[in-house]
C-alpha cells in the first residue's frame, strides 16, 4: 500500500509506469460494462479504468460509491483520441487498474463537496471534515501553507529569529477583552491568552535579540464579523535600531514575496498618507484606493454663503465637504437619495445636500440656496451629481467616508488596479474619554509620540501625533504597528495621562518598564493579519475560508460543540463557581 504518487501528479510523463494511488472516490460511471472511477486526493483527481476482464478488481469497483476510500494499483496510459480532457491537469492520461483495495466505506454525506453552493455555514462547520475535502478549501489551505513558508524564509534571510512567546500570560489592556484562564495552583488568580505578543517582543528587543518574528496566535474576546475570529494568526515582527523607512521596506518586501508565491504582482514602494490627510480625502483610515472618488474640501467656496446651514457650520469652526459622482445624474432616483441621506445621518450628519447637473442646469432641493458663482466653482460636468455635507471636521469626514463606500457599490465602479496598498501614518497618539475624564491610547499604549510633538504632552495631548501606522490593502487593514517608546520615563508619562498611577503601571506593565530601564534600544514593529492576507490572495471575503477550524460569528464551534460545560470536579479544582442568572 505504499503510494507512489499523488493523483493530481499523474500526467503524461508517467505513461507506461506502474503506480499505486490512494484517495477517495470522487465520481463513478459505468460505460458499456467498463467502470470509470475518479480517484481524488488533496492534489486533484485522476481517472481509473476497470475492465470486466479483471474480475477481482471489477468486483471491488462495482461496490464503490461516492467518498469511499480506496487504494489502486495500475499502469498509466494515454487516453484515446477524442477522450482527452484539457480542462483538468490529468486529462491526457488514465490508470488501468490491476488491483483495487477498498480501505473504508462512507456514510451518506450531508452535502456534495463538489456542487452544493447553498450549504449553510453552520452545516459546513459542523461537518468540517467533509467541507475540507472540497477543491476550494484544499486550494485555500495549500496556499496558506505556501505563504507561511515564504514568509518564514523571507524573514530568516533578512536576519530575523523566530521565537515563540507565551500563550499563558497576564491580562493587560490592549483594546479588547481578554480570554481568561483560571489557575488550579493559584486559586483566585488568572492567566490571560495574549491579544498580541506586544510586551514580550519589546522585551526581546531589550534582550538584544535585534530582529524577531513569529507566526503568533492571538486571542480576543470581542464581537465577531467576517474578518474576525476569537483566535487568529498574525505575522509578528520587531526590529531594533530602525525608523519607519526600515520597517516599511521590510514589510513591503514580505508582501512582494507573498504575492509572487501566489502568482500575483504588486507595486512597491507603497503610498504613504498621514491620518489627517487620509480622513480628509477618503473619510476613512482604511480607504480602498483602487477607486478614485476623493472627497473635496469646499469650505472656501462657501465662505460667504447665504445658505444658513453652511454658514453656521463654518462659523462654528466646521467644514464643508463634497463628493462628486461622474455621469450619475440619471442613476439616482429620489428614493435612493433619501436612503443616502439616511445613511449619512446614521453616521453623524444632520443632513445632506445633493445637486445634479443636467442640460446646463443644477437640479435638486438645495440648488435655490446657492449663487451662480458658488455653483460654478463646484466644477461639475454634464451628467454629474454632487453630494455636499457640513459639520465638525471629524464627523464630516466619517459620514462622507461612509457615503463614498456606498456610492462605489451603487455605481458598480470598476477598480482602477487590482491591488492598491498604502501606509497610513501619524495617527493621533491619544483619545479622550469624557465619562472617565482621562486620555486613552488611540491604538497602543506603547506607541512613541512624534519627537517634535513631545512638548504637547504637557499642554495639548490630543494634538500629539504618533509613530503609529497601519498597512491598508484594498480597503482592508492588514497590519498595524509603530515605533515604540524605548525610555521608561516617556512611557510612564504617557501611562500617567491614561490615569495609570506609578503603582498601577508597575503592576500591569512592570516587566516591560523594567526592561526599558535596563538599556532598551530604539525599536519598532508590527503585527500583520496572516488570515486576512491569505483571504485576500485566495479571493475570499471571510477569513473563515482560510482557517481549517474556525468558529461562527457567535464564537461557537459546531464541530467540537464548544464552548461547553465542564464537570463540577474540574471547577472545584479551580475554585470556580458558576452563578446562574435568573
Amino acid at each position: 500500500m505504499k503510494r507512489t504518487n499523488y493523483a493530481g501528479d499523474v500526467k503524461a510523463n508517467l505513461i507506461g509506469t506502474k503506480q499505486i494511488l490512494c484517495g477517495w472516490v470522487n465520481g463513478y460511471r459505468n460505460h458499456g460494462g467498463v467502470l470509470f472511477v475518479d480517484l481524488r486526493d488533496r492534489s486533484g483527481f485522476v481517472q481509473i479504468v476497470v475492465g470486466p476482464e479483471n474480475k477481482e478488481a471489477f468486483a471491488v469497483a462495482e461496490q464503490l460509491r461516492q467518498e469511499y476510500v480506496i487504494c489502486v494499483e495500475g499502469v498509466v496510459r494515454a487516453r484515446k483520441e477524442g477522450y482527452v480532457n484539457k480542462n483538468i491537469p490529468t486529462g491526457e492520461v488514465e490508470v488501468i487498474a490491476d488491483k483495487i483495495e477498498l480501505l473504508n466505506t462512507s456514510a451518506q454525506l450531508p452535502f456534495d463537496i463538489n456542487g452544493d453552493k447553498n450549504v449553510s455555514e453552520e452545516i459546513r462547520l459542523k461537518y468540517r471534515y467533509v467541507d475540507l475535502r472540497s477543491p476550494r478549501m484544499v486550494r485555500n489551505l495549500t496556499l496558506r501553507h505556501r505563504l507561511a513558508q515564504v514568509i518564514r524564509n523571507y524573514f530568516t534571510q533578512n536576519g530575523f529569529l523566530e521565537i515563540e512567546t507565551p500563550v499563558l500570560t497576564r491580562s493587560t489592556p490592549e483594546g479588547a477583552r481578554d480570554y481568561l484562564v483560571p489557575s488550579r495552583v493559584h486559586h483566585g488568580k488568572f492567566y490571560a491568552l495574549p491579544q498580541s505578543p506586544q510586551m514580550f517582543k519589546q522585551t526581546l528587543m531589550a534582550s538584544g535579540v535585534d530582529r524577531y518574528f513569529q507566526l503568533a496566535r492571538a486571542f480576543r474576546d470581542e464581537d465577531l464579523r467576517a474578518d474576525r475570529q476569537p483566535e487568529h494568526t498574525q505575522v509578528d515582527i520587531e526590529m531594533s535600531f530602525v525608523d519607519l523607512d526600515d520597517i516599511f521596506a521590510i514589510g513591503e518586501g514580505m508582501i512582494k514575496a507573498a504575492w509572487a508565491e501566489a502568482g500575483e504582482a504588486i507595486d512597491t514602494p507603497f503610498e504613504r498618507i498621514s491620518f489627517d490627510e487620509v480622513m480628509r480625502r477618503f473619510g476613512s483610515d482604511k480607504p480602498d484606493l483602487r477607486y478614485g472618488m476623493e472627497i473635496a474640501d469646499v469650505t472656501k467656496i462657501f465662505a460667504a454663503t447665504g445658505f444658513k446651514v453652511f454658514a453656521d457650520a463654518i462659523a462654528a469652526g466646521g467644514v464643508i465637504r463634497a463628493l462628486a459622482a461622474a455621469n450619475s445624474a440619471d442613476t439616482f432616483s429620489r428614493s435612493i437619495m433619501d436612503k443616502l441621506t439616511d445613511l449619512v445621518k446614521a453616521n453623524g450628519a444632520k443632513g445632506l445636500v445633493w445637486l445634479k447637473h443636467k442640460a446646463g442646469k443644477f437640479e435638486g432641493p438645495g440648488a435655490k440656496f446657492f449663487t451662480e458663482t458658488e455653483l460654478a466653482a463646484l466644477n461639475l460636468k454634464e451628467g454629474d451629481t454632487i453630494f455636499i455635507g457640513a459639520g465638525e471636521e471629524r464627523v464630516a469626514s466619517l459620514y462622507m467616508g461612509a457615503l463614498r463606500k456606498e456610492l462605489i457599490k451603487l455605481l458598480n465602479l470598476k477598480p482602477l488596479k487590482k491591488w492598491a496598498a498604502l501606509w497610513v501614518v501619524n495617527f493621533p497618539l491619544l483619545d479622550f474619554i469624557p465619562e472617565e475624564n482621562r486620555y486613552d491610547a488611540a491604538h497602543n499604549p506603547f506607541t512613541a509620540p512624534v519627537a517634535e510633538d513631545i512638548p504637547l504632552l504637557d499642554s495639548d495631548p490630543l494634538k500629539v501625533r504618533s509613530y503609529q501606522f497601519d498597512l491598508v490593502l484594498n480597503g482592508v487593514e492588514l497590519a498595524s504597528g509603530s515605533i515604540r517608546n524605548h525610555r521608561r520615563d516617556l512611557q510612564e508619562k504617557i501611562l500617567n495621562l491614561m490615569k495609570y498611577s506609578k503603582e498601577e503601571s508597575a503592576r500591569r506593565f512592570g516587566m516591560l518598564l523594567d526592561a526599558l530601564e535596563a538599556g532598551a534600544p530604539p525599536h519598532g514593529g508590527y503585527g500583520l493579519g496572516f488570515d486576512r492576507l491569505t483571504a485576500l490572495l485566495c479571493g475570499e471575503e471571510s477569513i473563515k475560508e482560510v482557517i481549517a477550524f474556525p468558529k461562527t460569528t457567535a464564537a461557537y464551534c459546531p464541530l467540537t460543540q464548544s464552548p461547553n460545560v465542564v464537570d463540577k470536579k474540574q471547577l472545584d479544582e479551580l475554585a470556580v463557581a458558576i452563578i446562574k442568572e435568573d
